[in-house]
Parts: C-alpha cells; structure tokens; sequence
C-alpha cells in the first residue's frame, strides 16, 4: 500500500470514480458532481493498494499561505475502519507545513466528527448542510 500523486489519465480516472462512490453516489448525487473547479490548483493524495487499485482519496488547497483545507476525504466501503485515513491526513498535512502553512481547517460530515478529534481536530462551529441532510462542521488544528 503507497500513497501516490494522481499523475496519469488513469490515475486521475480512479481518484475521482472513488470520489464520486463515496463522496456523492451514496446520496444520489450525478457523475461529474466530484469534480469542482479549484481541483486543478491542489495537492491530490490516493491510497492504492499493491494492486493499483485506489482505496482512498483525499485533497489539499491552501486558503491562505498560513492556512491549508482538507476536503474530499473518502476511504473505500471495504477498507474503512483500518486507520487508512489517518495516513491520508498525516500525508497532506505534512505537505501543508512543506507550504508553509501553520494550521489546517476541514469541513467534517457529522458523522466523521470523532474521526478528526482523534487527529488533534477541534469542532469551531457547525457550517453547511450538504445535500440537505449532511450536517457538516468547521474543525482546525495548529500544525
């Protein structure tokens, strides 16, 4: 298991199917509703496994030169519950101080709160509610 750069058509092509079955097709959202128009200035992060096959994804964006976002966050169904994350977050935010960056923010679904606490994330506030049923909130840490 590694974590590359997407830096192929087919890298690219598996970064963002992983995005869409786990980011958006589970609320019935439409292909092509994974990609959003900043994905071409950040820092793309994906877990494969000795296969190739993509079994996590995840992206970087500075806000400001201060300040880095995660976004995007998403483990394959099969392979959640294994710490994978944690080496997706640890990966970018490394990447974030490589930047310059001193502290990072995320927008976390409700149910991925506990998560990030358990990564040294603290909830500031509640944000947005996507698709009209996801509870998401505003949580930073200093790196």
């Amino acid at each position: 298991m590694k974590i590359i750069t997407p830096a192929t058509a087919e890298d690219f092509n598996k970064y963002y199917r992983l995005r869409y079955e786990t980011l958006r097709q589970p609320w019935g959202q439409p292909e092509g509703s994974e990609k959003v128009e900043d994905d071409e200035t950040a820092v793309h992060a994906m877990l494969v496994n000795d296969a190739g096959e993509a079994i996590g994804i995840c992206r970087l964006h500075l806000n400001t030169p201060e300040e880095g976002q995660l976004r995007f966050m998403g483990i394959r169904q099969d392979q959640q519950g294994k710490a994978l994350g944690n080496l997706l977050m640890e990966h970018l935010e490394a990447k974030a101080r490589e930047m310059g960056a001193n502290r990072m923010m995320l927008h976390a679904r409700e149910y991925a709160v506990n998560f990030y606490r358990r990564n040294g994330y603290e909830v500031e506030e509640e944000s947005y509610l996507l698709f009209g049923t996801i509870q998401h909130y505003k949580m930073a840490k200093q790196l």
